[in-house]
């Protein structure tokens, strides 16, 4: 089948999701988070997708605003920074401001200049997607921007991918969904898209219902699964 539409999710997908830690702890006068920031960067996003699962189960919807700073202060209070607020509005500062990854921009050009529309599908607000896609400059590369919050449940649920059909009008089988996260790419191969999984940490595939078509462990190599030379 032909692939006319790439949907991607955002953090951790097209935008760096420990950028914000990382930067923070280069900044003079951080040593106490230069100590942890690995750890506290992979904590924050576990706590930020464990929240978004537990709320979407308990049908008790907040947006990815809230469940980003609720997965952040557990994360400090688990490293023994809870106490420094201002560390803790620089780094949500820096999230509103995270990075794209490299290859980002060329392979969504790539994409549109083949024809094919692009969009993100995320559990992120409406707001937080436009302060980062407006960060990374990559505006004018997307054909949409597809939030959670207007249906008001989170990933995985199927409402969400619906999203995708009705901005678009495909059949299933014309959208290739790109993920870095094993159960997002999962639940939407079992939705019946084609799927990629960009899997940067060489992490086993998870056992779940639905199985990715494809593997990468970056982004450069779309525009080929795409169908495009």
């Amino acid at each position: 089948m032909t692939i006319t539409v790439c949907v991607f999710d955002a953090y951790g997908t097209l935008f760096d999701v420990a950028a914000a830690a990382r930067e923070a702890a280069a900044e003079p006068g951080r040593e106490a988070l230069a100590k942890v920031w690995p750890t506290l960067a992979s904590n924050w996003r576990r706590k930020q997708l464990e929240y978004s699962w537990i709320r979407a189960l308990s049908d008790n919807h907040t947006d990815f605003w809230a469940v980003t700073k609720d997965g952040l202060d557990w994360s400090l209070e688990s490293a023994g920074l809870a106490g420094d607020t201002e560390l803790r509005e620089r780094l949500l500062a820096l999230y509103w401001n995270l990075s794209a990854f490299p290859e980002v921009p060329e392979m969504l050009e790539t994409l549109q200049k083949g024809g094919i529309s692009t969009a993100i599908l995320s559990n992120g607000s409406p707001h937080m997607l436009d302060g980062a896609v407006h960060s990374a400059g990559l505006g004018d590369l997307l054909d949409g921007v597809l939030s959670v919050e207007s249906v008001g449940i989170f990933k995985p649920a199927p409402q969400v991918y619906d999203l995708v059909i009705q901005r678009f009008g495909v059949a299933k089988e014309h959208v290739l969904f790109v993920s870095s996260n094993g159960w997002d790419a999962a639940a939407a191969a079992a939705y019946g898209f084609k799927t990629a999984w960009v899997n940067r940490n060489g992490d086993p595939v998870d056992r779940l219902p639905g199985q990715p078509d494809h593997v990468l462990t970056e982004l450069s190599g779309i525009p080929g699964l795409a169908g495009l030379k």
